[in-house]
């Protein structure tokens, strides 16, 4: 199967639809429905890339299919960065240039067996790569990786345990370029069925190997989440309805209360009749409660995110400030040279400050909780350390109050179900506006979700397990074999040229010419 090359003669009109192309994995986040779509939604845009005229448009046909892919899957930011998400879609985007070399290189043609077997092995590594970088929290970190896509698919998350996140996203793109070559090359269909049979054996394997979480007793967790509240004196307001929310957890047993992102605008320093409310409260529910302060601190310059744990006697001094900023919404990188990116959205006006440490705090009934704040919840690596340093229960404390009508809600919540998967321990994800959702250790849901826009408070009996996920104990590994193949591929390929060069037979320079001068006669 070959694409219309003609049809995609025009430059700008093939970049065009390696940018829809690449766009198609986002309809795979939203609908839970829709989960096997990923490991299809490639394949248009391999196909594209394989029949690519030469290396340079190869390399094109990945970057726009990139800025495709980064542009869906962060849409939703349109209405606060407008033309600015798609300067950053585009930048992103280059990182897909040299995956789609290794489309071209290893599928384009009539490739044989051998280069397809290595195909399936060398593409999806490519793509860890790019999700690699782009995962670096300066660039906006690993939100919207497509292994995230399988988030409510429960054989999956079983392997999340195992690989984590990575180990999806190799799953899922290796799938994608099998059925590419299935459709594409009659010549080297039977490579592809083998690959999709070993890609099937292995998950089958690892399913069956990885162990399950122990299960070690239920705590009692309460969200608290105040919905929308607007106005100028909109602190205040949500402060007093999360008071109201959380008086009504009396007499119901609770472990811990929990509020969202920003639930407390002032700090707790300055404002001692909050932290005294806040400490009334801790009374009357007979528990923790864990807010979330966003102000400028009193004992030191600049604005901090941080989570702030209060007892019956007030805050118990377990503190935790956010250490990973949301570019341009928390901070602007380079601002001397990028501040003009406050003058065409909502682009932070000043820089939050950050904290240096993660926080294990340690709640009154012997529960030792693990919080990270916002997005801190897509990187796999700050749950594991937490885990790895006692966390019995997960906490991501969000807002996207600013996403209301978009799938940002959804889909941040849907990340905390990876992250308990992998750590094989429960996750809380309260969020401010919605959405709020609570996992068990093996990924699975607990109770309903708390909608968008939805004020109320709810308990959730969350189950505690004990044990190590392979994860947890061996981390990225995934990565670290991506990195192996690239590596072995970058000595092969240079071996190769190497001899290449070396058989090549001498160039046979021209020969010399002599130039005969005619003697000079006498008298002229």
């Amino acid at each position: 199967m070959e694409l219309p090359g003609r049809w995609l003669a025009s430059p700008w009109r093939r970049s065009a639809v390696a940018a829809l192309a690449g766009a198609l994995p986002m309809f795979a986040f939203p609908a839970p429905a829709l989960w096997w779509f990923a490991y299809v939604a490639l394949v248009p845009w391999i196909l594209l890339v394989r029949s690519a005229p030469t290396a340079r448009r190869a390399a094109c046909d990945g970057w726009f299919g990139g800025l495709g892919y980064m542009l869906a899957v962060h849409h939703w930011l349109l209405p606060s960065l407008h033309v600015f998400t798609v300067v950053i879609a585009a930048l992103l985007g280059a990182l897909w240039a040299p995956w789609g070399l290794l489309v071209r290189r290893f599928l384009a043609g009539r490739a044989s067996a051998g280069r397809i077997a290595a195909g399936l092995v060398v593409l999806p590594s490519g793509w860890l790569m790019a999700e690699l970088v782009r995962s670096w929290q300066g660039l906006g970190g690993p939100w919207g990786m497509i292994g995230s896509s399988q988030w409510q698919v429960a054989p999956t998350l079983r392997l999340a345990s195992v690989g984590g996140v990575w180990l999806l996203s190799f799953l899922v793109v290796t799938v994608n370029v099998a059925v590419a070559v299935l459709v594409a090359v009659r010549e080297s269909r039977v490579p592809a069925v083998a690959g999709l049979v070993a890609t099937a054996a292995v998950t089958s394997a690892a399913w069956v190997w990885s162990p399950r979480p122990e299960a070690d007793g239920r705590v009692r967790i309460a969200v608290v989440q105040p919905g929308i509240v607007e106005g100028a004196d909109s602190p205040e307001k949500r402060f007093a309805l999360e008071e109201s929310l959380t008086r009504r957890l009396s007499g119901q047993d609770v472990d811990l209360v929990v509020w969202g992102e920003s639930s407390v605008g002032y700090d707790l320093a300055d404002r001692p009749d909050l932290a005294k409310r806040l400490a009334s409260l801790s009374r009357t529910t007979g528990t923790d409660i864990l807010v979330n302060v966003d102000a400028r601190r009193s004992d030191r310059p600049g604005i901090y995110k941080s989570s702030v744990l209060v007892g019956p006697d007030g805050p118990t001094g377990d503190r935790y400030d956010k250490m990973r900023l949301v570019p341009f919404g928390e901070y602007i990188p380079a601002r001397s040279l990028l501040g003009w990116a406050t003058s065409v959205g909502k682009a932070a006006g000043e820089d939050r400050k950050r904290g240096t440490e993660q926080v294990v705090m340690n709640v009154g009934h012997g529960l030792r909780v693990g919080p990270m704040v916002c997005f801190e919840s897509a990187f796999p690596d700050m749950s594991r350390r937490l885990t790895q340093d006692g966390a019995q229960v997960l906490i991501a404390q969000s807002s996207t109050s600013s996403f209301q009508h978009s799938w940002a809600p959804e889909q941040h919540a849907s990340i905390a179900a990876l992250r308990a998967a992998e750590t094989g321990r429960p996750m809380v994800h309260a969020t401010l506006t919605g959405v709020s959702a609570v996992y068990d250790p093996s990924g699975e849901r607990v109770g309903s979700w708390l909608g968008t826009g939805a004020s109320t408070s709810v308990v959730y009996d969350v189950p505690l397990a004990r044990g190590v996920t392979p994860y947890v104990r061996f981390g990225d590994w995934p990565v670290h074999a991506a990195v192996l193949v690239i590596v072995v591929l970058g000595a092969v390929e240079g071996v190769g040229l190497l001899r290449r060069r070396r058989s090549a037979p001498p160039r046979h320079a021209p020969p010399a010419r002599t130039v005969h001068e005619s003697p000079v006669r006498p008298g002229r």
